[in-house]
């Protein structure tokens, strides 16, 4: 990480829990809307909007972009696409917890193909920080567990939000962000549309209500938070992002709580103090590094 990067590590990790925040206010709305419309339409709607719009506000910076950036938009936003179409799919055929839980085993596989892929070592104190976000997910999540087809197609889709993370960072730049997040919804929204294709096609919302939720998740929880992710991966490690990133469902608990849908229980405090401790221990492990080399530095000197 650069110097510069390494100082906007701060607001990028501000930045992305924003995302998270807001991405955990979507369940209450997603599971209202999909009652009165189908999940494929739904996430064609969402997400062709959220393109359309991108496109026409950062025409400029789409068009500024190199072939191998766009190829690489491309594919992350594919990538990104199957993983939403593939964690609906398993959504479908099994709980909202275990879907919540399964889902998060992201922040396991990102290392995993950090290391595999681009070779990006971690300190011990990530692999902690990653056991401490799992068990947190669990005492969050889950009440019963079995290996299901909804299970194994919810665990494809968090190797490919893995993937999708791995490769953002390594190939997210803060001066591509507005080009970058646009070019990556174009190719969620393809994968949308095409899942559509073997019904109908893309059917409307039904109601103002449904249009209302649909607009607040294309372009806040889409466009908005897709562009805020790729700048704020431009500074900094991608299994870091990917803990930061597991307060999704703290958030989605707390929206709950907050809205009545559900009720505050010490499995939710428990769990969300867990999730929350893996990501001080990532945001802290390394400022104490920094700090003991400096202080060694000032000694020798």
């Amino acid at each position: 990480m650069t110097g510069r990067s390494s100082r906007e590590s701060g607001p990028a990790t501000l930045g992305l829990l924003a995302v998270t925040a807001i991405w955990g206010s979507t369940f209450v709305l997603i599971k209202d809307v999909v009652g009165r419309m189908s999940v494929t339409d739904f996430l064609a709607v969402r997400f062709a909007i959220a393109a359309a719009v991108m496109l026409v506000l950062f025409a400029r910076p789409v068009w500024r972009l190199g072939r191998a950036q766009l190829r690489r938009g491309l594919a992350l936003g594919v990538l990104y696409g199957l993983a939403q179409w593939l964690q609906t799919e398993g959504l479908a055929r099994t709980s909202p917890s275990v879907s919540g839980f399964v889902t998060g085993m992201y922040v396991v596989i990102t290392p995993i193909l950090a290391l595999l892929i681009f070779r990006q070592r971690m300190p011990a104190s990530t692999w902690v920080a990653v056991g401490l976000a799992m068990v947190g997910l669990g005492v969050l999540a889950l009440n019963g567990f079995e290996v299901d087809l909804g299970v194994l197609l919810t665990l494809a889709s968090a190797a490919l939000y893995a993937l999708h993370i791995v490769g953002l960072g390594h190939w997210s730049k803060a001066g591509d962000a507005f080009g970058m997040s646009a070019v990556q919804m174009v190719g969620i929204a393809a994968v949308c549309l095409l899942a559509t294709l073997p019904h109908h096609g893309p059917a409307l919302p039904p109601d103002t209500k449904a249009w209302i939720a649909v607009l607040y998740m294309a372009l806040i929880a889409g466009a908005f938070a897709m562009l805020v992710q790729t700048w704020a991966q431009a500074h900094m490690p991608a299994t870091r992002a990917a803990i930061v990133m597991t307060t999704e469902p703290v958030f989605a608990a707390g929206f709950a709580v907050l809205l009545g849908v559900d009720v505050l229980t010490t499995r939710m405090v428990g769990g969300g103090a867990l999730v929350l401790a893996a990501m001080y221990m990532v945001e802290l492990a390394p400022r104490f590094r920094r700090k003991k080399s400096a202080e060694a530095l000032h000694h020798e000197v």
